[in-house]
């Protein structure tokens, strides 16, 4: 029997595998030159992680491999992986890909007391020699042993097949089957692989979701925690934990979509990249506020992801179209996305996870959840509140701006600061809807409760839906206290009349004030005339005394002087005697 030496004198080195996020939470990827164990039971994905480890280091890392299968043929493998974008017959043809298929049972692995692999070993050195491969697949443990039911000789053979594996240099992926109450059937495979790969499907409430676990990892650091993973276009591991609280802090402002509600942020709107949390009863508007929010997004030429848990995109479409929201140019034009899906789909953290990808691939400036409170359903409130949590925290680090929307009933309604998620405390603005009850009416409401880092209002204002979209009103406030909807419409007329009475009132006094004004400038004015009557008079009368009296002074001038020439003729008689 050769002696394979169990050594590795190389430094400990990583093969990346290129399996989304998997590279990151094993910072590099599996060992180079050792074999790694994925385990789980069956469907978890343990022949697609070992094909796309495969698949992925022979077109991207330029690292050939041989997958050896014990129960599909090359044609299943091939067929089964194009499913999931991956052209294995293309990686044969290139010489970077063999794909074995080996057909064991007992006619053909005979156990003879002193039975080895070593055939499978050579066959698998010729595999390997033939293209240079550098990576290795064995899929699964349990189909390569079914023929060894003596429990010394298996422990024996899987010994040597782990010590084979690391003497040619090849970096293995082996699958094997979980066993009960340990993560392998024969409970040694995990203390011989030098990486332990937990695959693990929960059912939950009829919902199933994926795990991924790295049980160990010598000689590495790794992530210890469990990581939902997906399965569509390849294999997706989600390495989401809260990301803390050192994201920046935008300065910048951007607008709600309604005019009304900017206002009432002083009149800028929203910090770009906060959370907002908008909630109410059934019916309250908090997806046609919503709508608004995203219509605002995309007319700034920004993406926006609508994840839509109640309606389907079409609905939605419809719906709005009656407020005056026309939606169709924004998913026509590529700057709004919806993602519809009923949260009982998948579980909290595939939920999570499927939603952080879709982020990740279409890298939105706004993300709009509508409601987070189906999500109850799905689990406790822990749980809930730990997985919008961690997505606010993430959107927050990548600067996206988050609007969510909550339905409240029941307690919660009657307690309307108080949602049932309970992430209010994180959100950076809260709008909150109500219903005010009226004279047989149900009109709608809505203030802002919070918004950190800016001086809001704290009016509480009707809102209307008409076709023109929202329309925020300012409540009527009287005696008779707060008053919306058509009492706030008839009160509203009863004080425009009043007010026309008053003017009209008004007008008339001014009428009234003119005409007297008239009156009294006419008597004034016959007064003046009078007066000048008068004085016209006075001179006249005056004229005619000064001619008299200047008369009168010439006539008695005229008389001295007759007077003065009488006098002078009688003188000369007397000298004459």
């Amino acid at each position: 029997m050769p002696n394979y030496p169990d050594s590795d004198p190389a430094p400990l080195e990583k093969a990346p595998t290129g399996i989304d996020g998997f590279d990151d939470i094993t910072e590099g990827g599996l060992p180079r030159g050792r074999p790694t164990l994925v385990c789980g039971s069956a469907g978890c994905g343990k022949t697609l992680f070992g094909m796309e480890f495969l698949a992925r280091g022979a077109a991207e890392f330029d690292e050939p491999g041989v997958f050896v299968a014990f129960e599909e043929t090359p044609e299943e493998l091939t067929r089964n992986a194009a499913s999931l974008g991956f052209d294995l017959a293309a990686l044969s043809a290139q010489g970077k890909l063999a794909l074995e298929h080996i057909y064991l049972e007992r006619s053909e692995i005979e156990e003879t007391g002193e039975y080895d692999l070593e055939a499978l070993f050579i066959r698998l050195g010729y595999a390997v020699d033939q293209i240079g491969a550098k990576r290795i697949v064995l899929d699964t443990l349990e189909a390569l042993f079914a023929a060894l039911p003596n429990e010394f000789i298996l422990r024996a053979e899987l010994r040597r097949l782990f010590r084979w594996l690391k003497q040619k240099g090849l970096t293995a992926v082996i699958t094997g089957e979980r066993g009960a109450g340990t993560l392998t059937r024969h409970g040694l495979e995990e203390y011989v692989s030098d990486c332990v790969i937990l695959l693990d499907v929960r059912m939950a409430e009829q919902v199933a979701t994926r795990r991924l676990r790295i049980v160990k990892y010598r000689g590495s650091r790794h992530g210890s925690n469990e990581y939902p993973f997906l399965i569509d276009r390849g294999f997706t591991v989600l390495p989401i934990t809260s990301v803390g609280l050192e994201h920046e802090a935008s300065e910048e402002r951007i607008s709600t979509g309604i005019a009304q509600l900017d206002t009432m942020l002083e009149g800028k709107g929203l910090y770009r990249g906060s959370s907002v949390l908008l909630s109410g009863t059934a019916g309250s508007g908090k997806s046609s506020i919503a709508v608004h929010f995203a219509q605002a997004s995309c007319a700034r030429g920004e993406r926006c992801l609508y994840f839509a848990f109640e309606e389907s995109q079409q609905q939605i479409l419809r719906n709005m179209r009656s407020i005056g929201v026309d939606l169709d140019r924004c998913v026509t034009g590529g700057l709004l996305s919806f993602h519809n899906a009923r949260p009982t789909q998948l579980g909290l953290e595939m939920h999570l996870a499927l939603m952080y990808k879709t982020i990740r691939t279409f890298r939105p400036r706004m993300v709009i959840v509508d409601p987070i409170s189906n999500f109850m359903s799905l689990g406790t409130q822990i749980e809930v509140r730990a997985m919008f949590t961690r997505l606010v925290d993430y959107l927050k680090t990548e600067g996206i701006t988050a609007v969510f929307t909550s339905l409240t009933s029941g307690s919660a309604a009657e307690t309307p600061e108080h949602t049932e998620t309970e992430i209010s405390s994180i959100i950076d603005a809260w709008l909150l809807l109500r219903d005010i009850e009226t004279d047989g009416e149900r009109n709608r409401a809505m203030y802002i409760l919070k918004s950190r880092g800016m001086s809001h209002s704290n009016q509480i204002r009707e809102f209307v839906l008409s076709e023109r979209g929202i329309e925020l009103i300012e409540v009527y406030t009287g005696p008779e206290g707060v008053l919306t909807g058509s009492a706030r419409v008839a009160r509203e007329a009863q004080s425009r009349e009043a007010q026309l009475d008053r003017a009209a009132q008004l007008e008339l006094t001014r009428a009234q004030l003119e005409h007297r004004r008239h009156a009294i400038e006419a008597q004034v004015a016959a007064l003046h005339a009078e007066l000048a009557a008068e004085a016209a008079a006075f001179d006249t009368a005056l004229k005619t005394e000064q001619g008299r009296n200047a008369r009168f002074s010439e006539d008695r001038d005229r008389m001295a002087t007759q007077r003065k020439k009488g006098s002078s003729a009688a003188t000369p008689k007397r000298k004459g005697k």
